[in-house]
Parts: structure tokens; sequence; C-alpha cells
């Protein structure tokens, strides 16, 4: 399997199955998506969602619908016409709903992910693995749905390798384009870029304060290129 990023703002995802798998996916995908969940009975966690949604330490995270309804094998066809959803997360108890599911989406050309199978994945399907993220730098880890237990452990290690990651990325991205405006040639800016990224002292200067963090980031672009 290749990992690949998927833009979902805007766009619907259709989660069947209300149980606590169902939860976890439905609230992974609420930050950016449109969430309908379609089950006969809801996880006790799904109470945080509020007049569609869903509320995580009194923040809005997106929207989230429960749809309470037990779709038979033959009703799956009608949600997806009815949502047209990007993506369908398969996550019921019940065997022939799952498998109508993933004949569904996969006839339409939808992304599917099967949430209640383990070990081998249907051609086409996707997996959603474990995320880390700080502000606009996110690090995707899979274990190829081997061990769920190593994926959380490595998720925590990682926590703590990119602290601050994500204001790096800010301060870099805006660099990129301050420099070329100063004029500098292309790889003027790219070996810049890549001593601030590098520099101990800039990531420092970020844990204090992003304007600490930018005289830094300036102090290292001077021994890289001077004055120019």
């Amino acid at each position: 399997m290749i990992p690949l990023y998927h833009d979902f703002e805007d766009e619907t995802v259709l989660v069947f199955g209300g149980g606590s798998v169902g939860y976890r996916k439905a609230r992974r995908f609420a930050a950016e998506a449109d969430v309908v969940v379609v089950s006969p009975q809801f996880d006790d966690r799904f109470d945080d969602v509020d007049d569609d949604r869903f509320v995580d330490g009194g923040n809005d995270r997106g929207s989230i619908k429960l749809v309470r309804a037990a779709p038979s094998p033959a009703d799956v066809d009608a949600w997806l016409d009815r949502l047209e959803p990007a993506l369908v997360v398969i996550a019921t108890d019940n065997d022939a709903v799952n498998a109508a599911a993933v004949d569904a989406a996969r006839n339409r050309g939808v992304l599917r992910n099967n949430a209640v199978r383990s070990g081998s994945r249907d051609p086409g399907s996707v997996t959603i693995p474990a995320t880390v993220t700080d502000g606009p730098v996110s690090v995707a880890i899979s274990t190829g749905a081997q061990s769920p237990a190593l994926a959380k452990h490595l998720r925590e290690r990682i926590e703590a390798e990119i602290d601050g990651a994500g204001a790096m990325a800010e301060l870099s991205g805006g660099l990129r384009h301050s420099l070329r405006d100063r004029g500098l040639s292309p790889s003027d800016r790219r070996a810049a870029i890549r001593a601030v990224v590098r520099s101990d002292a800039v990531w420092k200067a970020l844990h204090t304060g992003d304007s600490k963090g930018e005289q830094e980031a300036e102090r290292v672009i001077d021994q890289v290129v001077g004055d120019t």
C-alpha cells in the first residue's frame, strides 16, 4: 500500500455503524468533513454530538449527523445515492450489510475503509493510519494492520519529536516568500531554508514565541547568505 493524503473539506463521509469503531472514525473525520453515521444505536461517546456538531473540550470539531436507522443490505445503495460520499466507513456487526457497503462503494468508485476487517484488504480500499499532528504538519503511521499497539506506541514517541514542527512549518513557509522577494537565487534560498529548519537555536526560540523564532531565523540566514 502507498500512503496518500486526501482533502475531505466540503466532502461527506458516510459511516455505517455507531459502535466504538464508528465513533473513532467519525471523530477522526469530523475535523474536516461532514460525517453521517447510520446505525440503529450509538455508543455513549456519541453524546458529545450536540445539534449535529461534535464538541471536544468545548470546541466544535465539525459536522456529525446521527441517523438512527437499521439499513438492510438492500438499503445500502440508496444511502450512497442520496449522500454521494467521498468515503464510506464500514463498521457494523452485520456481515451482510458490511458486504453490501463494500460492493456499493466499489461499484461507484468511492473510497472505502473496511474497519471490521483486519489483515488483507480489498483491492482499492483504504486504511486510516494513526496520525500525529502539530499545526500544518502531520505524520501518518501504519503497521499494515498488523499491530495497532505498535502504531499507538510510535505515535506517542513521534508526538514528542515533532513538538513545534507546526510553528517551524509556518515560519519556513513565510521565509520562502520573503527570500524570493529579496532576490536571492533558488540555490541560496534552499540553503537558507535548510539552515533554518536544521537550527537547534531556531527551534528553541520558536518555543518562546514567534517573534523570537523569526529573529533567530534571520540571524541564521545572514550567516548563510549575508546581507544579499
